[in-house]
């Protein structure tokens, strides 16, 4: 069983693929503990489920889980959750806009004792309207509700230990929340900063849509809590 599992959502993200498993690959064997690389192909209608069946077929440290059609990401996050052996799982998304660099941070943190450790996109570069002002409304919203103290619940990008992760139901776009559920099992919590960057290659999935599905989660969130 690997002490490290690293969970990756992609959907039509051909341009990154290749390039993200050389990182992770350098980065995991650096860390040196024993590792697997979850990836889901969440519905790509591109090369992308090609190119990671090719990945998997020459390292039997990849498993690839494809998924029918397009769930979206927090599906695509509890499918890989599901299938991840470690005793550690991080997340992380398929555009390489989440340095593969910064994995040893969360890790060290983990094995500190902390149960979730949660990104922060401490300094954001993306689109100010579009992305910035419904992220932070949503996030001080979400610290309101949950009484979790964290700037970011947005990304992507956490690691969790494996009891934690496996006791949160996920659906909508939950994933975001994780922090705020794991809290009320008890769990401890922390944030640490990380990059925010453009994306390279390929085109966003990000649309003005899913901005009034996280505040509908937000009301979710709410009445789980309560």
């Amino acid at each position: 069983m690997p002490k490290y599992s690293i969970v990756v959502p992609f959907h039509n993200e051909e341009d990154n693929v290749t390039a993200l498993y050389d990182r992770l690959k350098a980065v995991m064997e650096q860390v040196g503990d024993s590792f697997e690389l979850v990836f889901v192909d969440d519905g790509s209608s591109d090369r992308t489920y090609k190119l990671l069946e090719e990945i998997a077929a020459v390292d039997s440290r990849v498993l690839v889980v494809k998924l029918r059609r397009n769930f979206g990401q927090t599906s695509a996050l509890a499918a890989g959750f599901d299938h991840a052996q470690g005793e550690f799982i991080l997340a992380m998304d398929g555009d390489l806009q989440h340095d593969p660099n910064e994995i040893p941070n969360f890790l060290a943190k983990l094995e500190e004792g902390y149960d979730v450790v949660s990104g922060w996109r401490k300094e954001r570069i993306d689109n100010f309207v579009m992305r910035r002002i419904p992220s932070r409304c949503a996030n001080w919203l979400m610290a309101k509700l949950s009484g979790v103290d964290i700037h970011d619940f947005g990304t992507t990008f956490k690691a969790y230990r494996r009891e934690v992760i496996h006791n949160i139901p996920l659906y909508g776009e939950m994933h975001r929340f994780i922090p705020a559920l794991a809290s009320w099992y008890g769990a401890s919590i922390c944030e640490i900063p990380i990059k925010n960057v453009n994306r390279e290659r390929g085109k966003s999935h990000y649309g003005i849509g899913r901005t009034f599905r996280v505040f509908f989660d937000l009301l979710t969130i709410r009445f789980l809590l309560k």
